[in-house]
C-alpha cells in the first residue's frame, strides 16, 4: 500500500463537474492498493498518517498531527501511485490489485481512517474520473509505502 499525503488549505474532488468531497485545512491521501496489501497494512499506514506530525504548532514548528488540529481529510484511491516504469516509456500496472480486491480494501481504510480520526472523512469515486483541487500548504507532500518498515 502507497500513500501519498498532500497538507492541504482545502482540496476537492470533483466528478462529472459536481463536487463530491471538498475540505478546508488537512490533507488529501492519494491511495495506491497492491494485491499482496493486508489489514496489518491498512492499520499500520492509517494510525501512521493521523498521526503524521506535519501540521505546525504556535512557534511555526511542524509538531502537530491532523488529530491534534482537528483537521479534515479526503481519501482517494489512485492505480497510478503501484506505476512501474522499469521498461520502456509506458507504465505497467501488474502490480496494482483488481478492482474486486481494492475495492474493499479502499473502504476499510476509509473506515479505519475514520476511526483513527474520530471522524467522516471526504472520499473519492473509486473507478470514476474525478478532477482534484486543491492548495498544497507548504507544500508538505509525503509518501509512505507499508512494504518499506
Amino acid at each position: 500500500m502507497k500513500a501519498v499525503i498532500q497538507k492541504v488549505t482545502s482540496a476537492s474532488v470533483l466528478v462529472k463537474g459536481e463536487i463530491i468531497s471538498e475540505i478546508d485545512n488537512g490533507l488529501l491521501i492519494l491511495l495506491g492498493i497492491t494485491q499482496e496489501d493486508t489489514t496489518e497494512d491498512i492499520q499500520r499506514l492509517s494510525k501512521k498518517i493521523a498521526n503524521l506530525r506535519i501540521f505546525n504548532d504556535e512557534n511555526e514548528v511542524m509538531n502537530k498531527s491532523l488529530i491534534q488540529i482537528d483537521g479534515n481529510a479526503i481519501i482517494v484511491s489512485q492505480f497510478t501511485l503501484m506505476a512501474s516504469t522499469k521498461k520502456g516509456n509506458r507504465p505497467s500496472y501488474i502490480h496494482a490489485a483488481k478492482p474486486e480486491i481494492a475495492t474493499p480494501l479502499y473502504e476499510q481504510f476509509v473506515h479505519q481512517f475514520e476511526q483513527d480520526l474520530n471522524k467522516k472523512v471526504g472520499t473519492g469515486i473509486f473507478g470514476a474520473d474525478m478532477k482534484i483541487n486543491l492548495q498544497n500548504d507548504g507544500p508538505v507532500t509525503i509518501i509512505i509505502d507499508t512494504k518499506n518498515k
